[in-house]
C-alpha cells in the first residue's frame, strides 16, 4: 500500500508501510547508517502525521517482513489474540495513542493483542513524557528467589565482571556491590572466555556466595545458551538461561540461534527445577541495531526491529529482559539524545508487549554522551516504572570497556523516588544489617562479619 501527502506544494511519497515507519521514526544513526531515515525534519513530520492514520488492523494485514521467510514475523502472527485485540481493533494509530493516554485502566490485559509493530509504531508518534507516562501504568511481575518489579520497587543486576575472569575479583566485586544493597534482580557475569570449564567455576562460585549468605537472588553466567545448556546436561547450577536476541530470524541466526533452540533450553531449565516458584527461568538482552550490524534488518528500520524481539522474548515468559541501550556505539546511537530516547522507547514498548523490562543505561567512550546523559536517563527510567538496572563497580566495566551505571547510582535513584529493592531482598538487607529498615545503608558494622565469611568461600578462590 501507498502513502502519500502534499504539503505546500511539495508531494511525499512512501511506498509501503515499512518505509513509513522508518521515515517516522526520530532521529537516529542507525536508520541513517542503513538509508531509512528521513531526508528531513519536514519529511518526518509528514510521515509522522501518515502513520498516525493508519488502521492498527493494517499491521496484521500487511506484515513488514512476510512470515514466509522470517519465523518471527510467523511467531508474531501466532502470538495476536484477537480477543484481547477487540477493544482497540478500530484505531488508528493516533487514536490509539490517545486511548493509552486517556485510559487509566490495567494495561496488562492489552499485551496480547498487540503486535510489536503496532507498538512501534505507537511510540514513533509519542513524545517522551508520553513514553514514561503509559510505561508507568504497565506493571510486570516475575519471579524466582524473589519478586521483581512490584510498584515501588526498583532492582538491580550486580554486574562483577573481571578482565580476566579471575574468581577473587568477581568475588570482591560481588561483595561490594551486595554491601551498597545491589543484586536482587540477578548476579549476572559476563564471561571473558565463553569455555565450559571457566563458565562452570564462575557458576559455582555464585551457587556458593549465594547459599553461603542465603541470599534470595538468582545467578546468570551470560554465556551462549548452547553453553547453558551443555552445562546442564553436566549438573552444573544454572539457575537463568542466557541469551541475546534480536528482531529477525536473520540476526538471531547470527547469533548461533532460532526459536526452536530457545524452546529446547527452556524446557531443560524447567526440569532441572531450580525455580520453585514457575517458569520465569530466562534472561534476554537486546539493542537498537543488532539487526543492522548482521545485515539482517530487512529494511526495517532499528526501533521496529528492537521491538520484534520482545515477541521472542515474550514467547518464553522470562525473568528478565534488559534493553543495552547504548552499547553498539555511536554509529547506532550517536549521542546521549538518541540514547535517551530509544531507552524510553525500549522500555514503553517492552512493557506495554507485557514484558519484565530493564536497562542498561549505558554508553561508549567514543559516543558524544556522559554520565549526565546517563544520569538523566536514569532518572527518567526510574519515573517510567523500570524493572532493574544495572549496578557496577564505579559504573565502568573493566571487562567489556563501557561505562554504566554504578551501586551508588541505584541507591540515588532509590532514595529521590522513594524506591526500595525486591521484599525478600530487602529484608535479607535488614537481616545482614546492610539496611537500616528505613530503606538507608547501615554502615561499616556490616563489613567485618561479611568478609568473616568471605574468606569461607571453597577452592574457587584457592
Amino acid at each position: 500500500m501507498n502513502y502519500f501527502a502534499t504539503v505546500r506544494g511539495k508531494g511525499f511519497n512512501f511506498r509501503d508501510l515499512r518505509t513509513l515507519m522508518a521515515k517516522a521514526s526520530p532521529m537516529r544513526s542507525a536508520d541513517v547508517l542503513a538509508g531509512l531515515a528521513a531526508d528531513s525534519e519536514v519529511e518526518r513530520a509528514v510521515a509522522q502525521r501518515l502513520l498516525a492514520e493508519v488502521p492498527l488492523r493494517q499491521f496484521l494485514e500487511e506484515p513488514l517482513i512476510p512470515p514466509e521467510i522470517d519465523e518471527v514475523s510467523q511467531l508474531i502472527l501466532d502470538q495476536h489474540d484477537t480477543l484481547a485485540f477487540a477493544p482497540i481493533a478500530g484505531l488508528t494509530v493516533g487514536e490509539f495513542r490517545d486511548w493509552l493516554l486517556a485510559d487509566t485502566s490495567d494495561l496488562s490485559r492489552l499485551s496480547a493483542g498487540l503486535t510489536p509493530e503496532m507498538v512501534a509504531a505507537v511510540c514513533k508518534i509519542m513524545r517522551n513524557q508520553d513514553l514514561i507516562a503509559v510505561a508507568r501504568r504497565c506493571r510486570v511481575v516475575t519471579r524466582f528467589r524473589n519478586t521483581i518489579g512490584l510498584p515501588g520497587r526498583l532492582s538491580t543486576r550486580l554486574q562483577p565482571n573481571h578482565p580476566t575472569d579471575d574468581p577473587r575479583g568477581i568475588a570482591a566485586s560481588i561483595l561490594d556491590g551486595l554491601l551498597y544493597g545491589s543484586g536482587d534482580a540477578v548476579i549476572g557475569i559476563n564471561p571473558a572466555t565463553d569455555n565450559l570449564g571457566n563458565v562452570h567455576t564462575l557458576l559455582t562460585l555464585l551457587d556458593e556466595i549465594i547459599n553461603l549468605y542465603k541470599i534470595p537472588t538468582q545467578s546468570c553466567v551470560l554465556t551462549h545458551v548452547t553453553t547453558s545448556m551443555e552445562l546442564m546436561r553436566r549438573g552444573a547450577p544454572v539457575d537463568l538461561v542466557f541469551q541475546s536476541i534480536a528482531g529477525t530470524e536473520a540476526a538471531n541466526r547470527s547469533f548461533g540461534i532460532n526459536l526452536a533452540m530457545l524452546r529446547e533450553a527452556k524446557a531443560m531449565a524447567e526440569s532441572v527445577g531450580r525455580n520453585r516458584f514457575g517458569s520465569n527461568l530466562m534472561y534476554f538482552e537486546t539493542g537498537q541495531g543488532s539487526a543492522l550490524s548482521a545485515n539482517a534488518h530487512h529494511g526495517v528500520d532499528a526501533q521496529t526491529c528492537e521491538a520484534r524481539a520482545y515477541a521472542v522474548a515474550r514467547e518464553f515468559s522470562p525473568l528478565l529482559v534488559n534493553t543495552v541501550v547504548g552499547f553498539i556505539g555511536p554509529e547506532y546511537l550517536y549521542d546521549g539524545k538518541q540514547i535517551i530516547r530509544s531507552g524510553l522507547e525500549d522500555h514503553f514498548c517492552g512493557k506495554l508487549l507485557g514484558l519484565p523490562m530493564g536497562c542498561d543505561i549505558c554508553y561508549t567512550n567514543h559516543a558524544e554522551a556522559d554520565q549526565n546523559d546517563m544520569d538523566n536517563l536514569l532518572t527518567l527510567l526510574g519515573v517510567a516504572g523500570c524493572n532493574f538496572i544495572m549496578g557496577i563497580p564505579g559504573a565502568d566495566d573493566v571487562m567489556l570497556a563501557y561505562q554504566s551505571t554504578s551501586f551508588h547510582d541505584a541507591l540515588y535513584l532509590r532514595q529521590v523516588l522513594g524506591l526500595k529493592p525486591a521484599p525478600e531482598f530487602e529484608a535479607w538487607l535488614e537481616q545482614m544489617g546492610i539496611f537500616d529498615g528505613q530503606n538507608r545503608l547501615a554502615g561499616s558494622r556490616t563489613v567485618t562479619p561479611l568478609l568473616s565469611n568471605f574468606h569461607g568461600l571453597s577452592g574457587a578462590l584457592s
